[in-house]
């Protein structure tokens, strides 16, 4: 069998989800215009929402996408908003209840090439809010562990209110990896679209540039706390290639180097963290993603025992076995009904471009390493 195409960056809004935010006054909601539904995840959007669909939360849908696209098998994940808009309780129920919910939709996919596979894994939600008890979260992990095809959860940038290195997540992270469950780490808030200046530029600044810049400053305060060293079977998924990470990742390894309150919590360089993460190749450029790859690869020079003066990289293929295929679906539609989605033309052929990648790891890539990372085969 060939290896099988594998989106890791897929999102639907289950049905019980869409219904929650239509009964929403503010944002994030899901208002009609004009006969038209559209989501506004955030105040002020400068685009005034956008429009919403069956293709939003219809299997069918997903799968009509798949199957124009060549895709053969997606992990999908709810998107944002996440649940911080509700209070402890209710948001404890309604993750609850949407954990229930994607085991459905993904149960009843059909097979994948008439074999053991189907075509939809899932991934699970936290109620991350401020007041939740560290023993209902850890009861959420262990219903999504306990669920068949769900292998993951995706998680906002905030964690209880007080960012990932808040000292309360620490049995969250172990439990994690106790159960294999990866976590997707997936942007919300972005920046302000008025930030040092007052020209309108629509949502492109917050959403090209916010959505990497709040991944780059959650996953190091992640690592800044020294999770790693303590957990260091933990998984996460970084959205969108890793934001800025692996450009700045030196020059955070400099600065921590010069601060001895944060130097004193690490075991390693800086640099040797991006070597525990996984990332997905949204980078829509075979630069890009070469650039991640190769970056994620050098962190074996900052692994115990290296000689960081004459280390040479003995397994290139460390960092695109990190990284794995993904689309955004169902944002960013083709601007005409002909066109097949740029984000999925784009992310595949950079992935067929990247100079120095040989077939295995591309093949990787494209899905060998999202079945294996994600314990699906």
């Amino acid at each position: 069998m060939a290896s099988p195409l594998v989106d890791v960056h897929t999102h639907v809004y289950l049905p019980r989800y869409a219904e929650v935010l239509r009964s929403r006054s503010a944002a994030p909601r899901i208002l009609t215009q004009n006969g038209e539904e559209r989501l506004v995840i955030l105040e002020n959007e400068p685009s005034g929402g956008r429009p919403v669909g069956p293709q939003y939360w219809a299997r069918e849908e997903k799968l009509r996408f798949m199957d124009l696209h060549g895709i053969d098998i997606s992990i999908v994940s709810t998107a944002n908003p996440w649940l911080d808009f509700f209070e402890a309780a209710e948001a404890h129920t309604v993750a609850k209840q949407l954990n229930d919910d994607m085991e459905e939709y993904c149960a009843s996919s059909p097979a994948y090439a008439d074999g053991p596979l189907k075509r939809l894994y899932g991934m699970g939600l936290l109620p991350l809010v401020p007041g939740i008890s560290i023993d209902a979260l850890l009861g959420c992990i262990a219903q999504i562990k306990a669920l068949p095809h769900l292998h993951g959860l995706i998680m906002g940038t905030r964690g209880i209110g007080k960012g990932l290195d808040d000292e309360a997540l620490e049995p969250v992270w172990k439990a994690i990896a106790d159960a294999g469950l990866v976590v997707f780490l997936h942007p919300h808030y972005g920046v302000d679209s008025g930030a040092w200046g007052e020209k309108d530029n629509g949502h492109v600044l917050p959403l090209a540039l916010g959505f990497p810049f709040e991944t780059t400053t959650a996953i190091t305060r992640f690592i800044l706390a020294g999770v790693y060293d303590r957990v260091p079977d933990l998984r996460i998924l970084l959205a969108h290639s890793g934001g800025t990470l692996p450009q700045l990742s030196s020059r955070l390894a400099s600065c921590i180097d010069h601060d001895p309150v944060v130097a004193a919590r690490l075991k390693h360089d800086a640099r040797f963290y991006l070597g525990k993460l996984y990332f997905d190749a949204v980078c829509y450029g075979p630069e890009e993603l070469g650039f991640v790859s190769e970056i994620v690869s050098r962190s074996e020079r900052y692994a115990p025992g290296a000689d960081n003066s004459s280390f040479v990289v003995a397994n290139r293929k460390t960092g695109s076995g990190r990284m794995m295929f993904g689309t955004d679906h169902p944002f960013f539609p083709p601007l005409s009904s002909t066109e097949k989605w740029k984000s999925v033309v784009e992310n595949l052929d950079a992935i067929d471009t990247v100079s120095g990648w040989d077939k295995e790891e591309k093949d990787g890539v494209r899905g060998g390493n999202a079945l294996k990372i994600f314990g699906i085969l």
